[in-house]
């Protein structure tokens, strides 16, 4: 989990691009969600359709209502008639009943075992939310999860990047640090190939490339005679972990033959013979850390 009480703004951002698309290609009226904090409360921040003020800024604890039942459960549930809904706590018919809210689906967006945010989509009317809607739900859901997950993954290596570099600054060339540093870079360049928000995809770039330019000696300039495309690097960083063909497809969701491919230019373009002299050579001419 984050250090931060809630989630971290670009999180959020992520939160209220999935809220516009199920907004945008669903038809439910009204469409809500927030952000679940370390103490594990619920904080509504996020509308589309809601008429009144009431839910803005709602906290919903573990456990009551419709969003604090599925914030403890992590699991999507729904109400066709909230007011007299048996299966929760009515702490919240005041705000919910005052929108006019009838049928609401709960979907929680889980990230290693721990809710994250819960997004909601209800109507006005009584009855059940279509399953084309409760799908469209989960899926905007494991997106979010996605995002978020590999967002966290980040924070962890920029966290032994620090570490890390701090050790190869205080031993010059230590062997087990620049080591760890590469085994970062190659795990960034994994999850930007992962990744499908553009904005994730470039900060990752620019993180991977950040520490390659801290593992480049102060006298070594990257070969500006041999360049090589973002996927070659890509495939390069993952074969210096030691990946066969496979592994690295899997890591970088390509195809082995793609693999194959990419790793074939790279190595004509650094005149190396092996998959390993490609590595060495990259990273002599500076264009692999």
């Amino acid at each position: 989990m984050p250090t931060t009480d809630v989630l971290r703004p670009r999180d959020g951002d992520a939160l209220r691009a999935e809220l516009r698309q199920i907004v945008a290609s669903s038809g439910v009226p009204v469409v809500f969600g927030g952000e679940v904090s370390a103490g594990n409360t619920l904080y509504l921040s996020e509308f589309h359709g809601t008429r009144t003020k009431g839910l803005d800024g709602l906290l919903i604890p573990s456990r009551s209502g419709l969003g604090g039942r599925v914030l403890d459960q992590q699991q999507p549930a729904a109400v066709s008639d909230y007011g007299s809904s048996q299966y929760i706590t009515h702490d919240y018919d005041r705000p919910v009943l005052g929108e006019g809210l009838r049928s609401i689906l709960a979907v929680p967006v889980v990230v290693a075992g721990a809710s994250r945010a819960v997004m909601y989509a209800a109507v006005r009317e009584r009855g059940p939310i279509g399953d084309r809607i409760a799908e469209m739900m989960v899926k905007a859901s494991r997106r979010l999860s996605h995002e978020i997950a590999i967002r966290d993954e980040v924070d962890i290596r920029l966290r032994l990047l620090d570490s890390s570099a701090g050790a190869q600054a205080g031993f010059t060339g230590h062997s087990a640090a620049t080591a760890e540093l590469r085994d970062i870079y190659a795990e960034l360049r994994t999850l930007a190939s992962t990744t499908s928000d553009a904005s994730t995809r470039a900060e990752l770039r620019m993180l991977s490339d950040r520490m390659a330019e801290s593992l480049r000696s102060t006298d070594q300039q990257p070969d500006t005679e041999v360049r090589l495309s973002v996927r070659e690097i890509d495939v390069l960083a993952q074969i210096a972990l030691g990946c066969t063909n496979a592994e690295t497809a899997q890591r970088l969701s390509l195809g082995p033959e793609t693999v194959k491919s990419y790793l074939r230019t790279a190595m004509n373009k650094t005149g190396a013979r092996t998959r390993h002299e490609a590595v060495v050579t990259a990273r002599r001419r500076g264009l692999l850390p």
